[in-house]
């Protein structure tokens, strides 16, 4: 799990990189600098949540279980969320209006929430003290 959990956390990290230079220097003449600040936010954040997944799977304190069930949450979250605020800043480019599937991008944001929630309670309700191993 571990392996599968850092391997999803370098991919979105390194797309994230890559949107984000896109953004920068590929749409600049594109779209307005309002639409260019909402795709930038896609992409913070997808990086946000590749380093969450970095420390997830580098964690010895959490199990496999629970590694499994952020990482699905994170995955499905970032899609949605990242993924529609994309479409939607880049609407003017493409013949789909990204704005009728715009409701997805709280349900994107409830799911990366939850993400971070999951582990709050995993941790809460672990017994071991991390700070003594």
């Amino acid at each position: 799990m571990n392996k599968k959990v850092i391997i999803t956390a370098l991919i979105l990290g390194a797309t994230a990189i890559v949107l984000g230079a896109f953004a920068a220097h590929g749409l600049k003449s594109e779209i307005n600098e309002e639409s260019i600040r909402v795709f930038e936010t896609g992409v913070r954040y997808q990086m946000y949540h590749a380093l969450f997944l970095l420390f997830v799977g580098s964690s010895q304190f959490i199990s496999s279980k629970a590694k499994q069930l952020v990482l699905y949450l994170v995955i499905i979250g970032v899609l949605l969320f990242s993924g529609s605020i994309y479409g939607l800043a880049t609407n003017s480019l493409s013949a789909f209006d990204f704005k009728t599937i715009g409701f997805i991008t709280p349900i994107g944001g409830v799911l990366l929430i939850s993400a971070w929630l999951v582990l709050l309670i995993k941790f809460l309700k672990n017994k071991v003290d991390i700070s003594e191993n």
